[in-house]
């Protein structure tokens, strides 16, 4: 009998880290595990800051790894290589020695928004989305001008700047490099030019030399070093040969690679993912674009990142609130089946989780209207924050729709608000796309990420070809009308409430 071979992925998260073994041969997850078990700590010195100690990330990644090996009863030798999912978008600075010099400013922290819209302002819009695709935002690179004017010494010692991922690759391979997909979501990558945005590290005062080696996404970007190799338990020259941000990944667990594909969550907010063909950006930056995992210099290929923020955090406020007391969740979508679709009438605007992007950053709060008192009950209500829920996400792909992407098919995780018939039903009536679920998590991604890059897997359709598919969702046009109709009146309730 021959021996097991696994492959091992790495999900970095701000709140955890998480660690998943495929069996290679069956592509079937053979152990998980996530540590912290409480989430994670955020520091927060001052409001709208937001830091972590990579080497909490280390850690947690050990821990993971030594569950999961004791689990599967699995050795160093039978892993094959080593796949790698991460936050986006923070800042990990470290000296020439590999040293971190300070925390890592992560994803959600935003004090550097003044320096992203001061450049975006300074280097015209014009310039910034055409070859940024995006305003240098809140992004890394902006973070990373804020460390140079706010924190001088720590500036001059960085030898290297890198995202979350790129870390814990050091740190298992003592090697630094990134991806253009990683460069490209700290706005560091000029598509029009197709290297290193060198007009924005020129107007940060940036050095070229800050910048890791490029490596391709999926290729033996490093491997496992002798030291690390000792102090984990894994066989030094173990490959490291994928990597990718949280939202990229997410699209590539769920098997979307090719244009006009959509990967889908809906949790406490909800992100529809999106793979467009042709270098395109949207001119409000409601939605963001960076370099998908599968993007080359000969192949564009950018994943559209749309983030609503206001979407479960909704659901679970309308079951703590407004539900019967006790209810769950699966009770509550069977509630909503005895009201009809637009819920006669009751519209409720989701959006009450701060700020949207979508709606060009303004925060206009949730609302609910058209009730009227004697006809409209709580399940009207139950059912009119879902559907709102679903509005917002065809609102926003709608601005993809602008963009060129033509939306066939939806790939989605079978968790969260993707457990709700009606949700799935409506958005599928609304849209005209088909749903897909599937049974899937982003470190069993990165694992299958990592075979690719190794050659294990020859293309992504191989790796994928044990994805468990649980459900397809046809859009039903017999109630098409409908839905639309439904859809129609609460966009002319939002659109309303904007104009204000």
């Amino acid at each position: 009998m021959m021996e097991k071979q696994y492959l091992l992925g790495f999900d970095v998260g701000s709140s955890s880290v998480k660690a998943s073994l495929v069996d290679v041969e069956t592509g079937q997850c053979a152990a998980t595990a996530f540590y912290p078990e409480h989430e994670a700590p955020i520091k927060a010195v001052k409001a709208g800051w937001a830091e972590q100690d990579p080497q909490m990330w280390w850690d947690n990644a050990k821990l993971s790894l030594k569950k999961i090996m004791a689990d599967a009863g699995a050795t160093g030798e039978q892993i094959k290589a080593i796949g790698i999912s991460y936050q986006m978008h923070g800042l990990v600075c470290v000296d020439k020695y590999q040293k971190v010099l300070r925390d890592a400013i992560i994803w959600c922290d935003s004090r550097a928004v003044p320096y992203g819209e001061k450049a975006m302002e300074t280097l015209t819009p014009k310039k910034c989305l055409g070859n940024l695709l995006n305003s240098p935002g809140n992004f890394t690179a902006a973070k990373l001008a804020w460390v140079k004017e706010n924190e001088p010494q720590i500036f001059n010692k960085i030898y290297k700047v890198m995202l979350p991922g790129d870390y814990i690759a050091m740190k298992l391979s003592g090697t630094i490099n990134t991806t253009i997909s990683g460069l490209s979501e700290g706005m560091f990558w000029d598509f029009k030019e197709k290297k290193v945005a060198k007009f924005l590290l020129d107007y940060f005062g940036f050095s070229e030399d800050v910048i890791a080696d490029i490596v391709p996404t999926f290729s033996v970007q490093s491997t496992v070093s002798k030291a690390a190799a000792e102090e984990l338990g894994l066989k030094a020259g173990t490959p490291i040969s994928y990597r990718g941000g949280d939202q990229p990944n997410n699209a590539l667990s769920l098997n979307v690679f090719n244009p006009g594909e959509i990967a889908s969550t809906a949790g406490t907010s909800g992100v529809v993912y999106g793979v467009l063909g042709d270098v395109n950006y949207d001119p409000k930056s409601r939605v963001n674009t960076f370099a998908h995992v599968n993007y080359t210099k000969e192949q564009d290929r950018l994943g559209v990142l749309l983030c609503i923020n206001g979407t479960g955090i909704l659901n679970a406020w309308i079951r703590r609130n407004v539900a019967p007391e006790g209810i769950s969740y699966s009770e509550m979508n069977d509630i909503v089946d005895s009201v009809p679709i637009g819920s006669d009438g009751v519209s409720i605007i989701p959006f009450g989780n701060g700020a949207e992007r979508v709606l060009e950053n303004r925060e206009i709060g949730c609302s609910i209207h058209g009730v009227n008192f004697n006809k409209h009950t709580r399940a009207h209500i139950i059912r009119a924050a879902q559907e709102g829920i679903v509005f917002s996400f065809c609102y926003g792909m709608e601005i993809m729709q602008q963009m060129g992407m033509d939306i066939h098919k939806i790939h989605a995780g079978h968790a969260n608000m993707f457990l709700s018939k009606m949700f799935r039903d409506t958005l599928a009536g609304v849209s005209g796309a088909t749903i897909e679920l599937y049974d899937t998590d982003g470190s069993v991604g990165a694992a299958k990420g990592a075979g690719m890059g190794c050659g294990i897997y020859k293309d992504h359709d191989e790796a994928f070809s044990t994805l468990k598919k649980l459900a397809v969702i046809e859009p039903d046009e017999t109630h098409r009308k409908e839905y639309l109709h439904a859809y129609a009146q609460w966009k002319e309730v939002l659109e309303k409430m904007i104009r204000k």
